[in-house]
């Protein structure tokens, strides 16, 4: 009983931390959370009722190995939607209205060049989840990311890399 009540401790204390983490999103990104959600609450779940309810045709349940990966899957599914309605749940759209193009934020479309080497580079800044490094779109939470969040054009960003220390200059700001 007492593993019991720590193990729902433990996943009170979980949900906790993810509901209290606030993300923001595009309504693209947003949307795309949410019609992943319901893929896997809809086709998701039949398919996993689906095979464990072949796995249990085929017999004994004790000795079933087919039963019992499919039981698994649908515990590791189940906690995938669990961790995406607590996304979904605590995310928010950016207005692009309010983005002040001064400084680079979240949504930001900065051109930088490498101090080193003088490589030109533009990126968006976006949510972890909707990073794409071919798209030009990186996570605010990444070594650059976190480096340009605040800087100004003409202001030079220091980005703690596993290469070392890396500089960026600013050379624009747009959305």
């Amino acid at each position: 009983m007492a593993v019991f009540l720590l193990g729902k401790a433990v996943v009170n204390i979980l949900t906790i931390l993810i509901m209290s983490q606030i993300s923001y999103y595009t309504q693209e990104g947003l949307q795309k959370l949410k019609d992943e959600l319901h893929e896997l609450k809809t086709k998701g779940r039949a398919d996993i009722a689906r095979q464990i309810a072949e796995a249990r045709d085929k017999g004994d349940l004790s000795e079933n190995a087919e039963y019992d990966a499919a039981k698994d899957a649908q515990g590791m599914l189940e906690l995938k939607i669990s961790k995406l309605e607590a996304i979904v749940g605590n995310a928010r759209v950016i207005d692009e209205s309010t983005i002040d193009t001064s400084k680079v934020s979240i949504l930001s479309r900065v051109k930088i060049k490498n101090r080193k080497n003088g490589m030109q580079v533009m990126y968006t800044l976006v949510s972890e989840e909707e990073a794409d490094l071919k798209a030009g779109k990186i996570s605010v939470k990444s070594p650059i990311g976190q480096g340009l969040l605040g800087k100004k054009i003409g202001e030079i960003a220091e980005v703690n890399a596993p290469v070392g220390i890396m500089e960026f200059e600013i050379l624009e700001i747009s959305l």
